[in-house]
Parts: C-alpha cells; structure tokens; sequence
C-alpha cells in the first residue's frame, strides 16, 4: 500500500514539474522578426556647419520574455548614418558610412487591448562600420569613409525608445547615443546621433 501511494505522489510530481516546465516555456518564448525604417542622422562634436541627413536601416529581430511583461530585445541592423556638411571652401561634403549593429535592451511591455501592447525599452548598442564614401561636390570625389584619414570602424553607444505592437505588427520609435569619437585623432571630435522610426512584423 505504502509503495502504491509512493509510485503514485512520483507520478504526480513528475507530472506536475513537467507541466510546470511547459508553462514556464509558454512564459518564456523566443519570437523573431524582421523590421525597417529611417533615421534622422546627424553628428555632434566639432564639426559645425553640418546638416541631419535621411538615412535607412533594416534588420533582423530577436525578443526574449524573461516574464510575461518584462523582455531582452536584440537582433542585427544594417544601417546608413552620416550627414551632409558645408565646408569654408564651399563644397558639399556627404558622409554616409554603412554599419552592421547589434543593440541589445530591457523593454517593459504594458497590455493595453486583448493584442494591444506599449512599450518601452532601454539598453545599448555595438556597430562596426562595413562600407560608404566620403563624396565631394561639385568635383564628384569619392574615398573610403573607413580610411586612415576617415572614420574608426567601431562605434558604440546608449539607445531607448517607445513601440506599439499591434498583434505581429510593431511600430518603434527611438533615439541612439553614440559615445566614442567616431573619427581619426588628427581630426575634428565626431560621434553618432540617431533619432529613428520603423515599422516590423513578428513571425
């Protein structure tokens, strides 16, 4: 009798953990997506006279629940920054580096409608730069953005923002704080600012 109720409290425990486990999986689930979007870009440090240029970015996304509210957000990025600049000269000068960029950052997520949820999210970010030009107008010259008399490949910096999902749909809206000086020592002092906007779809 006694090893009858035994075989059966195990029975019992090992069900209740397995479906304790499934829950705990159902709480914690792993979602991917893809988004894009634009930016806002523009420098800050002592190269005055310059202009915030358009710039677009798409990426890969990855949210990871720690809780049924509280998430990691990451994924990858490929983005255009840079900006346009009048020089003393009289010559435009374009800048428009290309990055591949991680961000990682907690978000909060708030339930407001039954596929309803507002956001907001906090973190950092690691880009480094993989293409772009440096163009020179009106001549039409064009070098290598990541050269020795350009920019240093990486950069990196804080981010947060604030997003509505919508079911699988979700529209973001943030601000990243670059904080490395993004150019060459025997220049002027340069790092990234970019307010952003895009639009994703969670699979």
């Amino acid at each position: 009798m006694n090893k009858t109720k035994l075989t059966v409290f195990a029975v019992a425990l090992a069900f209740m953990s397995a479906a304790g486990n499934q829950t705990m999986a159902q709480e914690k689930p792993v979602t991917f997506g893809v988004k894009a979007g634009a930016s806002l870009s523009s420098f800050a440090g002592d190269l005055k006279d310059t202009k915030s240029a358009l710039r677009y970015r798409v990426g890969l996304t990855t949210d990871i629940a720690l809780s049924n509210n509280l998430f990691i957000l990451t994924g990858l990025d490929f983005q255009t920054k840079g900006v346009k600049y009048a020089s003393k000269s009289g010559s435009d000068v374009k800048y428009n580096p290309i990055y591949v960029q991680l961000p990682v950052s907690f978000a909060y997520k708030f339930d407001v409608g039954h596929t309803t949820k507002l956001l907001v999210n906090a973190g950092a970010y690691a880009a480094y730069g993989i293409a772009g030009k440096i163009k020179n107008d009106p001549n039409k010259d064009k070098e290598s953005i990541f050269s020795k008399n350009g920019f240093k490949r990486l950069d990196y910096g804080l981010l947060g923002g604030v997003g509505v999902e919508f079911g699988k749909f979700a529209v973001n809206a943030g601000y990243e704080y670059g904080l490395p000086n993004i150019n060459h020592a025997t220049g002027p002092k340069i790092s990234n600012r970019n307010p952003y906007l895009t639009v994703g779809y969670k699979f």
